[in-house]
């Protein structure tokens, strides 16, 4: 009895010496990033300095030249760029519509083209509309009743979702296979509504793919604001011959060279352990992508800046990976892959910010079960910050690529009610960011690397679980 008292207490003594270390370590990391974090000024200069960074454009490459050099100050153990083939696509000229009721008698809308669309003729388009909600009501209304016109999708983001990314889950279809499926019946444009839970006058764009629809098949697809579409949704309504006119004058140039950018700390007992932390680097054109992603860039970087400023030295190697591309063909999501498959890299862990810069409420995982009992056991350790939202389920487009059987892949989940307000439109600017949220995610982000290197990705030992 008295060996199985000794052992028990033996086994309480390292429970509570390991809960002890590492609730000090998070608190040493939080602090850090709320006094002394450099996120904020980061994404200061990517925002108000260099500004929008679509794939291939020179604010892209002004982008890649800064990171790269804030790394190189922080003393990492090594710093270089990752070359990758990204598209070029270019907006041109800004957009124009109306809505004609009679001849003569307009209403100016607001629109944008979508990434990867095609050009209005010259001197633009104007047709009769067709208004649906999906794919099922456009095959129904046929060839017959499609061709010649300009079809208008107008499916909103659903309200009363609470989570507003399975919202946007559930319309973005329609942006991204609308002209897609509207050329089938012989559509000669496309309208659809902002990926939006509010009604303003701002469009909002992203990507759309033809397939392997021939160039001259192709039809321009544009975005609307929701104001705009309910206006439009409204006329219809009233008046079935209303038309619509649209001119954008965008434009698919040649493929050009750009990088991913990645700065590491080599792992003082595992170098050939990878983790990674990222966010991605583009954005698209309209703002200067401050939620989407240049947040998740900062907060990512200052994960590396805090190891280092809280004295932690990493068992694993950790890396930041600015990933290129994600908007508009996730070309450098997929290039690091491959070159990580093809080096033989075994990585572990990846972690992606790409859920705008607000408050963090915890973290989504794609692992097995038992890691996610691994994580679970941590729950305790967040809550004082208020982050304790744990849950299986995605974890973000880039880092994807890199998913095996084993390892463990996760992303940041921040409060998520403001971010479409601002997703892919033009007030996506910097003024939108609250520095204390940023800092926030950049510790929380910094929190779960620092367990997981600690830890490693299998099941924790029952001597270092920290549950109630």
């Amino acid at each position: 009895m008295k060996k199985i008292t000794l052992l028990t207490a033996l086994l309480a003594s390292i429970i509570g010496f390991s809960q002890t270390a590492d609730e000090a370590a998070l608190r040493t990391i939080f602090t850090q990033s709320l006094t002394n974090g450099k996120s904020y000024d980061w994404l200061n200069h990517l925002s108000n300095q260099i500004g929008s960074r679509l794939s291939g454009s020179l604010g892209a490459e002004k982008a890649v030249d800064y990171t790269k050099e804030e790394l190189e100050k922080l003393g990492l153990d090594k710093v270089w760029l990752q070359p990758v083939m990204v598209p070029r696509w270019i907006r041109g000229a800004k957009e124009f519509a109306f809505i004609e009721s009679e001849p003569g008698k307009t209403n100016n809308v607001n629109i944008c083209a979508l990434g990867g669309s095609v050009a209005t003729p010259a001197l633009g388009l104007k047709a009769n509309v067709v208004e649906v909600q999906n794919f099922e009501e456009l095959k129904a209304l046929g060839k017959k009743n499609v061709e010649g016109k300009i079809v208008f999708y107008n499916r909103p983001m659903e309200a009363e979702l609470i989570q507003t990314f399975q919202a946007y889950g559930g319309c973005v279809n329609q942006r991204y296979k609308g002209a897609l499926e509207a050329s089938k019946y012989g559509a000669i444009g496309v309208i659809v509504r902002s990926m939006n839970l509010r009604l303003d006058d701002l469009p909002h764009t992203g990507s759309m793919t033809y397939g392997d629809l021939p160039v001259d098949k192709r039809i321009p697809s544009a975005a609307i604001s929701t104001n705009d579409a309910e206006l439009l949704s409204a006329m219809l309504k009233l008046n079935k011959d209303v038309k619509f006119y649209f001119k954008q004058s965008c434009k698919q140039l040649a493929d050009v060279q750009s990088y991913n950018v990645i700065g590491q700390i080599t792992g003082s007992e595992f170098p050939n352990e990878y983790m990674i932390v990222g966010g991605h680097l583009d954005s698209w054109d309209l703002g200067d992508g401050s939620h989407d992603d240049g947040a998740g860039v900062v907060q990512s970087m200052d994960v590396l800046r805090l190891l280092k400023e809280s004295g932690i030295k990493p068992k694993r190697s950790i890396r930041v990976v600015l990933f290129m591309n994600e908007e508009n063909g996730l070309r450098g999501g997929k290039k690091y892959a491959e070159v990580a498959k093809q080096k033989g890299e075994n990585h572990i862990f990846a972690l992606e910010s790409d859920a705008g810069g607000f408050t963090p409420r915890g973290f989504s995982f794609d692992c097995t079960d038992a890691a996610f009992e691994q994580v679970l056991s941590w729950q305790k350790l967040f809550k004082p910050y208020l982050i304790h939202f744990f849950e299986k389920g995605g974890s973000g487009a880039d880092v994807g690529p890199l998913k095996t059987d084993s390892n463990v892949l996760c992303g940041l989940r921040p409060d998520s009610q403001r971010y479409f307000d601002h997703h892919h439109a033009s007030n996506d600017t910097f003024d939108a960011i609250n520095k204390r949220e940023l800092e926030l995610g950049a510790a929380t982000m910094t929190a779960l690397v620092y367990l997981f290197d600690k830890y490693g990705v299998n099941p924790i030992s029952k001597t270092s679980e920290l549950k109630d």
